[in-house]
């Protein structure tokens, strides 16, 4: 078997394998003879791919199922209706961190580009298409650094000292290659510290930004946006602060409070990004779901609200339902989800899938995210290197940092629910959900047309339904926890 024989058309539906770099992701197929004479059925399918609470089936093809003609008599349905349409979507996918670019460009040995194409390529591959970069360290690195760093009690106020250089060393190779693989690629960065010499702790660790540098603040967003840009890699959109509700006590940080990001927004990024033609878009907040008041504050100022594009989320308190309260507060504004982490915190296969199904690839597009980015795309076997912070994190894939050997998450199944199927340019389209513990979001393709539907069933019991849309309807039945992915024309 080969990486060609995926993912759309006729041929991929009668493989019984999935296969990227070696590793079996996804086993079915048809097991009975149909009306087509091959296995096949006769007439216009769906197609469908399932994971398993118990990951006895992971991002499995299965048998397509029938479109049938009129009304289905199932008591349990969900509606699809692709003519009321929301947001447009600019796609799924994790963070480039420090220890994700080290460990894909020195640790995967012969697999690299394989890897690579298996994570940001389609057909193959689960087309990842939305990546958060980290301007500076966080605390997935190997040190303390940002962009211009100086002595103590020096200081750089127009940027004399700027310089990218550290990430010309493993996260700029990491994701030229990507971008190469997939030009649709959108990078969103976000600064966990700007350099010590701005802040109230003269350091990289807590603090907040002084006001007399806010003008040099806005001047390092500029420096790094131009810096990636003539390296090739364009830079979608930026957030303020990572995290500006925190300041940890050994890995970069900032607090930077609603007053002074609608000030740094409105008086000096927004305005340089306008006058020097900067198209990269303007998020607020990059934090949780438990303080929606924070970015309420900032778009409440009309300054700041003139440049600020959307409202970035995590997933780490709260509940994603604010983020649709948000939106209807200001409708104009857009939602992303930029970041979420699994861990040793919480083992268990089928209740991770639950939640990162459930709460971010369906409850946070069903929200208005336009992305889903969860952390680090990828950690080794001892959830690092890291510098601080999380010691027990998980990346979307692991990779063993002695031997390459490459394992796919939980995160990376739920990713590739939706990244694999709904392109950027997609727009989410309108799907019942919560039905008799049937979570649902759908999607409309631009480029073909197609649909897709991601069904999640968060019940204790198998659950048989049926998917009405326009005059056609499917039938199937979806194991407890369990989640699959429709697709048809």
């Amino acid at each position: 078997m080969t990486l060609q024989t995926l993912f759309y058309g006729r041929q991929a539906r009668r493989v019984s394998c999935v296969v990227f770099a070696g590793f079996a992701v996804g086993c079915g197929g048809n097991t009975a003879p149909g009306p087509g004479g091959d296995g096949t059925p006769s007439g216009p399918t769906a197609e469908v791919w399932l994971t398993t609470a118990d990951a006895s089936r992971l991002l499995s093809l299965q048998p397509d199922v029938v479109i049938r003609s009129g009304a289905d008599a199932s008591s349990i349905v969900i509606d699809v209706d692709e003519a009321t349409s929301y947001q447009e979507i600019v796609g799924f996918g994790a963070a480039m961190t420090d220890a994700s670019a080290f460990l894909i460009q020195h640790k995967l040995g012969a697999q690299h580009d394989a890897i690579l194409h298996e994570l940001f390529g389609r057909n193959p591959g689960i087309g990842l298409s939305f990546v958060r970069v980290p301007m500076g360290a966080s605390d997935f690195s190997t040190h303390h650094y940002s962009y211009d760093d100086m002595p103590a009690g020096q200081t750089d106020s127009t940027l004399a000292n700027f310089s990218i250089a550290e990430d010309r060393v493993d996260k700029l190779p990491a994701l030229k290659a990507a971008l190469a693989i997939n030009p649709q690629l959108k990078l969103v960065a976000s600064p966990w510290s700007p350099p010590g010499w701005m802040k109230t702790t003269g350091s990289l660790i807590q603090g907040t930004l002084r006001p007399e540098f806010y003008d040099s603040f806005a001047q390092y967003f500029r420096k790094f946006i131009e810096g990636y840009t003539a390296e090739g890699v364009p830079i979608f959109a930026v957030t303020m602060q990572n995290e500006p509700a925190f300041e940890p006590a050994d890995y970069s940080g900032m607090r930077l409070d609603p007053p002074a990001r609608a000030e740094v927004i409105g008086k000096h990024v927004g305005p340089l990004f306008e006058q020097a033609g900067i198209p990269a878009l303007i998020l607020d907040w990059d934090h949780n779901w438990d303080l929606p008041n924070s970015p309420l504050a900032v778009l409440a100022d009309s300054a700041a609200r003139k440049y600020v594009s959307g409202v970035a989320w995590h997933c780490y308190a709260g509940s994603v339902g604010v983020q649709e309260n948000v939106h209807a507060a200001y409708p104009s504004k857009d939602a992303y989800f930029t970041e979420c982490s699994g861990g040793a915190w919480a083992p268990v296969f089928g209740d991770n899938l639950k939640f990162f199904v459930g709460e971010l690839i369906i409850g946070s597009t069903r929200g208005w995210a336009k992305g889903v980015v969860l952390w680090n795309l990828a950690l080794d076997e001892n959830a690092g290197p890291h510098f601080g912070g999380c010691t027990n994190c998980r990346g979307v894939v692991t990779i063993n940092s002695a031997t390459g050997f490459v394992t796919r998450n939980v995160e990376y199944y739920a990713l590739a629910h939706a990244s694999q199927f709904v392109r950027p340019g997609a727009h989410r389209i309108a799907s019942s959900t919560n039905v008799s513990g049937l979570q649902s979001v759908a999607f409309k393709n631009a480029d073909d047309g197609s649909k897709v539907l991601i069904v999640l069933n968060s019940a204790s019991a198998e659950v048989s339904f049926s998917v009405h849309f326009g005059d056609k309807a499917i039938r199937y039945a979806l194991p407890a926890g369990a989640v699959a992915t429709f697709r048809w024309a």
